[in-house]
């Protein structure tokens, strides 16, 4: 079971990048950000979001467990949990606002779902390592909970802003 578990918490080998691998493993979230787009539901996108927190804050404090570390940098579990929330605000704008939730091939269709990307990626990495805030506060959470809450703060920081420019544009 501890093998599994360090699978996850690596984010599939992820983790075990020899360079920036907080930022590499970020890069797992947008397959999972694709998965939860499939049933092109906000509340089912939402659920998931929320589903995926405690089972992070699992998996991180058992990789802390079983390495005998706190907060190592090859668990990125958290942050590949914390990228579908990094869209939350502009997939919460365009449901709200008639749009409709995208599906995964709207999406991969769009000319501008790379711009949005980048935009999330480069957002979310900067208030993971600058930690303003209640996000490093989040840190100080026991067990899983401090690795995985810096992330999804930081995830949902960037969702809201990403989600008030999408609104500013319309």
């Amino acid at each position: 079971m501890d093998r599994l578990i360090l699978l996850l918490a690596r984010g599939g080998g992820l983790g075990l990048a020899p360079k920036a691998p907080g930022t590499v493993g970020t890069l797992g979230g947008f397959p999972l950000t694709a998965l939860l787009l499939v049933p092109g539901n906000f509340w089912i996108y939402l659920a998931g979001c929320v589903v995926l927190v405690p089972l992070s804050a699992w998996v991180c404090g058992e990789a802390e467990r079983i390495l005998d570390r706190e907060d190592p940098g090859e668990v990125v579990f958290d942050e590949i949990i914390a990228v579908p929330m990094c869209f939350l605000g502009v997939f919460a704008v365009m449901t709200f606002q008639g749009e409709g939730m995208p599906t995964v091939q709207g999406v991969l269709a769009s000319q501008w779902t790379w711009a949005w990307a980048l935009a999330g990626f480069a957002l979310f990495r900067l208030f993971d390592i600058w930690k303003p805030g209640p996000i490093d506060h989040a840190q100080s959470l026991h067990k899983g909970w401090g690795v995985t809450m810096d992330d999804v703060l930081a995830g949902l920081l960037t969702g809201a802003i990403l989600g008030g420019v999408y609104f500013g544009l319309q």
